[in-house]
């Protein structure tokens, strides 16, 4: 979520004042120009590369901001970027629905297992699905959460810390929705294990839950949990990266933060803070939305799990859970891979768009 789940620095701060233009240097109605398609430019580039930061930052790459739109930020630099944390993402699978193969092992065994039972490769699958899917969804959270802020505040008259937190939380809702059928179809991949395989690939997957759990309903097992999970998980995402920021350019605006470089009138975080804020907001995040992870991760993989039955709902599924695992080994089991996984790539996320708005002129 994942994925890239994610957050986004566009939580940062209240609408940018005006800034007086010369003439003909493009006034004010220019800017605004097709300002929900940079918007959603924005926010799937930030997207790609915060998986690609990760990427570089593995094989000693720099990044710099006159490459953002190179074709390094493009699907190839997404896939790599997103294929480093691959292995991660795939125990943790393992891990959350106690996959009979590896129920008894950690985090680390785990990792040493997969290996050594299905091959290097192993540590890879349903990676496919998570690159297809990243792109639209990184770009529908965040000009939805544009587009919510602004309703919210005018059609509302909601305002203040209060708007973020909402337009975040239905901001997140509106990304699941429209890409929770590859997701279901990534984790089904990621569960099989070597000789024990019910679907050959992505399009065969589709197919098989198609034709075998109830049409396009069966691509939406576990949606409930997922929006419940994401609201706080959005929502408190953005709002922690938005007060954070808030407060400290509030009380210390010449240390932490400088002027934008598309309107010297707005204050914007230094890099090292945005990074900072950015990896605390997902830190909290995950924690107060974990067991909700947990919850849908089990109801996507439906029949494949041999307690199907006993989950069929959210309530079921997390009474299970935590009646035969607990708490510790059970709702916030495969934690720490998140804490891994995901507070760099949110730090990478917030700061990535802080950059992407003043180049496509969004202050």
């Amino acid at each position: 979520m994942a994925a890239l789940v994610a957050a986004a620095a566009l939580a940062s701060a209240e609408p940018a004042p005006a800034v007086p233009q010369a003439a003909g240097s493009g006034g004010p109605t220019s800017r605004r120009d097709f300002y929900w398609l940079r918007s959603f430019l924005a926010g799937g580039v930030s997207v790609a590369l915060a998986l690609w930061n990760l990427e570089s930052r593995a094989g000693g790459a720099q990044t710099h901001v006159p490459l953002l739109l190179s074709a390094r930020t493009k699907g190839i630099a997404g896939c790599c970027a997103k294929t480093t944390v691959a292995p991660l993402d795939r125990v943790k699978v393992l891990l959350q629905a106690h996959n009979h193969h590896y129920k008894h092992l950690g985090v680390l065994s785990t990792l040493r297992a997969v290996p050594q039972k299905e091959g290097y490769l192993g540590l890879y699958k349903g990676n496919g699905a998570m690159m297809i899917r990243i792109f639209p969804y990184g770009a529908i959270q965040f000009m939805a959460f544009e587009h919510y802020k602004t309703f919210i505040t005018t059609k509302l008259g909601v305002s203040g810390h209060v708007h973020r937190l909402m337009a975040g939380s239905m901001a997140g809702m509106t990304a699941v929705i429209c890409t929770y059928p590859l997701d279901v179809v990534r984790v089904r991949l990621a569960f099989q294990v070597k000789g024990e395989h019910t679907y050959s690939g992505i399009i065969h997957a589709f197919k098989t839950i198609y034709a075998k759990e109830g049409g396009f309903l069966g691509f939406y097992r576990g949606l409930m949990p997922t929006i419940l999970g994401m609201a706080p998980y959005a929502g408190v995402s953005f709002f922690t990266f938005g007060t954070l920021k808030s407060v400290g350019l509030s009380y210390a605006p010449t240390l932490l933060g400088r002027p934008s470089s598309d309107n010297p009138n707005v204050l914007v975080l230094k890099t090292h803070m945005n990074l900072l804020c950015g990896g605390v907001a997902g830190a909290i995040a995950q924690t107060i939305s974990y067991p909700f992870d947990v919850t849908r991760r089990r109801m996507q993989l439906g029949a494949v799990l041999p307690e199907f039955e006993k989950c069929l709902t959210m309530r079921e599924t997390m009474k299970y859970v935590y009646g035969h695992h607990g708490i510790r080994r059970g709702l916030y089991r495969g934690l720490s891979l998140n804490y891994i996984r995901c507070i760099p790539s949110q730090a990478v996320a917030f700061t990535t768009y802080e950059l992407m708005k003043q180049f496509f002129h969004l202050n």
